[in-house]
């Protein structure tokens, strides 16, 4: 049985975007900030550690926190969008749409 790794994710409001530390380098997600919801724009690991489940692992602990901010999540970045599209039960967080002005 695969053992699950478990590193901490942190919201760095300063640079927008959440940050997993993996021992000296940094898997992350950037986003905008829009009222209620944020928009998720970039996901990025380093390649040392594709394949692992890092990504997974980040994207998940992304959505844990939004939802308990009571924040909604449109997934601009296809990598988000996929784990969306896997896991529906993170469905009722996301915005497909946003009407301006």
């Amino acid at each position: 049985m695969e053992k699950e790794k478990r590193h901490t994710l942190v919201d760095n409001a300063a640079l927008r975007r959440y940050e997993m530390d993996l021992g000296g380098e940094k898997a992350v997600v950037e986003y905008v900030i829009g009222p209620g919801y944020r928009i998720l724009t970039h996901t990025e690991v380093p390649p040392k550690f594709e394949g692992q489940g890092i990504g997974r692992e980040l994207v998940a602990g992304v959505l844990k926190d939004m939802k308990s901010k009571n924040l909604q999540v449109i997934p601009q970045c296809s990598f988000i969008a996929r784990y969306i599209d896997r896991h529906p039960e993170w469905e009722r967080i996301v915005v497909r749409e946003v009407v301006h002005r």
